[in-house]
């Protein structure tokens, strides 16, 4: 398995770096919740999807595609990976060239390599990155782009809204679907953050 420097770190050669917490360059406007990012009310921007539309994503997707996936136990998208196998009747594949595999599943090099189309593409990647999985995300035709806790980026909203996916940003996949399925208290009191940023050691 080869190394990749995390400060240098293409789409085509996403490692398990983890990520960061994005902010966003300007100053926003208020958020709808304490987990939704800033709205912009400007024409055509994107706005964040309520509760019955993150339900109706999850209803409708078969398949889930991991970004960012890893084979290591401290990570966020390993704990995602994890519960999504276990509770969920999602499809999960998982995208990391740097991994054979994960979880003794398959780890794909790219969302252009996955055996099928992902219904949703969950990330896990730093902040400038984004636009380059969304760009992959658009040419493959993934219907929904999820960007995971302390992810926002307007302009990956917006080109993505304009692509016609659905865009969720500053949530986590495996929290709403705890939610929505009897598994968590609907205002999120019973569960621990599950975020894209590292812990510190």
């Amino acid at each position: 398995m080869s190394t990749t420097d995390p400060t240098d770190v293409t789409l085509g050669s996403i490692g398990d770096t983890g990520t960061v917490a994005a902010q966003p360059s300007a100053p926003v406007a208020p958020a709808t919740s304490s987990h939704d990012a800033p709205v912009d009310g400007s024409a055509g921007a994107w706005t964040a999807p309520r509760p019955g539309e993150r339900l109706r994503i999850l209803r409708r997707s078969r398949t889930v595609a991991i970004v960012g996936a890893s084979n290591k136990a401290s990570r966020a998208s390993y704990f995602v990976s994890t519960y999504l196998l276990a509770s969920s009747d999602f499809e999960v594949w998982f995208v990391n060239p740097n991994e054979d595999t994960i979880l003794g599943r398959p780890a794909y090099p790219s969302l252009a390599a996955l055996p099928g189309v992902p219904d949703i593409v969950d990330v896990f990647r730093r902040p400038d990155q984004l636009g380059a999985v969304l760009d992959e995300a658009i040419d493959v035709g993934a219907h929904a782009l999820w960007l995971q806790l302390g992810l926002y980026d307007e302009d990956v909203a917006r080109r993505g809204t304009e692509a016609g996916l659905d865009v969720v940003m500053n949530r986590c996949l495996k929290i709403e679907h705890a939610r929505f399925h009897g598994g968590l208290h609907f205002a999120g009191f019973d569960t621990g953050v599950i975020s894209s940023r590292r812990r510190g050691r």
